[in-house]
């Protein structure tokens, strides 16, 4: 399993960089987790648009889902013959406002919406999908992905919760929300984590190595892996563009 960073920026998108995106491959099934804003070109670089070949997104927020929509435009405006429907698998109510965006109908021969309760498992290829509640502003479902022997654990965004480390129980890799390396503003405290947050559960969790994402514009990277490496004490880094990890 190969997991390629196309984006882990909380939010907005930096310069030079994206929102919440994640390409994740084996035995040639290309399984992309979250499209946040300015994602779509950085997936270009590795993947034509009609060669992914499912969507899993965590929940509706527009830095983990806006540029659905350029990917879809892609695979339905093309000149030759367009690509099967694209498999779709989010919470409910999470793709109404961004499949909302073109007129009516425009995009409907494009995706097929396989909607899910966060809690539920399903297979997209040869990956088997385990999702949990995670507690967030929107329902958002942390992902658990596993395929050859191999697990990756990722959070979406999320608040301090239990289930974390249960999620990321063994994971070969854990990519894991940090927007702030050690405090979370008191109006966010109970929907965002921190990276100290990350690198505990981590730790608990068993986690053979790191990957702090969705971190605010500006932060201090050294200082979120400082903040981790407080409580984790395995491979720690951040999730940053262009970054390729072999699971396991």
């Amino acid at each position: 399993m190969r997991l390629t960073v196309l984006g882990g920026c909380g939010a907005w998108p930096a310069v030079d960089d994206a929102c919440s995106g994640f390409l994740v491959e084996h035995d040639g099934f290309r399984l992309v987790l979250d499209l946040g804003y300015a994602v779509m070109p950085r997936l270009l670089r590795y993947v034509r648009a009609e060669d992914v070949d499912a969507v899993v997104i965590t929940h509706g927020h527009p830095d983990h889902c806006a540029d659905l929509n350029p990917l879809l435009r892609a695979r339905s405006m093309t000149d030759g013959p367009p690509p099967a429907p694209l498999p779709l698998h989010a919470p409910p109510g999470s793709l109404d406002a961004v499949l909302a965006l073109d007129r009516p109908g425009m995009l409907d021969d494009a995706y097929e919406l396989r909607e899910f309760e966060p809690g539920a498992a399903f297979a997209a290829g040869p990956f088997q999908v385990t999702t949990k509640l995670l507690p967030h502003m929107r329902v958002n479902a942390g992902l658990r992905v596993a395929a050859g022997g191999r697990v990756l654990a990722y959070t979406g965004d999320t608040g301090p919760s239990s289930a974390i480390a249960a999620l990321a129980r063994g994971a070969d890799v854990f990519v894991a929300e940090a927007s702030y390396p050690d405090k979370v503003p008191a109006d966010m405290a109970e929907h965002l984590s921190t990276a100290r947050q990350a690198g505990a559960d981590a730790e608990r969790a068993g986690a053979a190595r790191l990957l702090l994402t969705h971190l605010m514009p500006g932060t201090d990277r050294a200082a979120a892996i400082a903040a981790a490496r407080v409580s984790y004490g395995g491979d720690v880094a951040v999730a940053e563009s262009g970054l390729v990890v072999e699971v396991g």
